[in-house]
């Protein structure tokens, strides 16, 4: 059973990193940019989300929603005051402002919320569900993060190649100035793809954080180059290709079975930043005294970081 809930959250963990590589290839097959700040936006996404479920005691479906909103907003800013400028220039200018706007958003993160890990409450309300006598159990954040990959791949695959601005979005994507001629309006086009992109960034944030849930203004850093993997290894104008990579499965699962085992102790707010000092020592999981597995990269709760020696 260890092995089919490894697998289950691999599929689950890889559905969030598929949402945020959509948005990845959305942007670079058509703009022919890489929007390296789109996993800060993902942490922007969270960020909103958190504020209005915890401070505005808003329903989880709002903040969602509200999270939406924000980022698709953010997209356009981004890409109306960075990126637009930048058209006609070479990719290392446009790679340059990309990596400026992401240290810009996580440091205005920064100074809005400080640097103290938040515990993200899960949007998902319903019970998790116990199968085998309770020996495999799957909780729902996984049920809805991959409904949710599943439905976003298709709603995106009929957008582009049934919808009028879906056929635009692809014509622009082929030749912009042809495009043009053609009387498509690139810029607006474009625009769009940019909020597409950051919508779905805000989707991939709220679910990343119900499942793993910290919150820090680096949290989207990691997940968002692991997307940008996976776009690259998907191709970046196949949707359905880098849906079905799912990069997170591997992680899920332990490294290694031989060695004796070592514990370290860890709280809620050390478990996100200090695992990472055991990256030579390969990490296994966090066995909590409650039962269940959780992996120490996202892990807030307090437990033993358990690793091969």
């Amino acid at each position: 059973m260890t092995l089919i809930s490894n697998l289950i959250n691999g599929i689950s963990l890889g559905s969030v990193y598929a949402i945020i590589a959509l948005g990845y290839t959305m942007v670079y097959g058509i703009a022919k940019m890489l929007n390296f700040a789109h996993g800060d936006v993902i942490m922007v996404g969270a960020y909103v989300s958190f504020c209005m479920t915890t401070y505005l005691k808003l329903p989880p479906i709002v903040s969602v929603l509200g999270a939406m909103v924000v980022c698709t907003l953010l997209g356009i800013l981004i890409e109306g005051l960075a990126y637009k400028p930048l058209r006609k220039a070479g990719s290392l200018a446009v790679l340059i402002t990309a990596i400026g706007v992401s240290y810009f958003l996580q440091n205005v993160a920064l100074l809005i919320w400080g640097s103290a890990p938040k515990t993200f409450r899960s949007v998902v309300s319903f019970g998790s569900i116990s199968l085998f006598g309770g020996k495999l159990i799957i909780t729902p954040e996984s049920i809805i993060t991959v409904a949710a990959c599943l439905i976003i791949m298709v709603a995106l695959t009929a957008f582009t190649k049934k919808s009028r601005m879906g056929k635009a979005m692809r014509a622009v994507s082929e030749d912009k100035d042809a495009a043009e001629l053609m009387g498509i309006n690139v810029n607006f086009t474009i625009s769009l793809t940019f909020a597409i992109g950051s919508a779905l960034a805000a989707i991939a944030g709220v679910l990343l954080c119900s499942a793993y849930p910290v919150l820090i203004p680096t949290t989207g850093s990691m997940p968002g180059i692991k997307a940008f993997t996976a776009a690259v290894f998907g191709g970046t104008w196949k949707l359905l290709n880098d849906v079905f990579l799912l990069a997170g499965s591997k992680k899920s699962f332990p490294y290694g079975s031989k060695g004796g085992t070592k514990e370290v102790t860890l709280t809620a707010a050390q478990m996100p930043m200090h695992a990472h000092q055991f990256s030579r020592t390969p990490i296994v999981s966090v066995e909590l005294t409650a039962g269940g597995n959780y992996y120490a990269e996202q892990s807030t709760a307090v437990g033993k970081l358990v690793a091969q020696n």
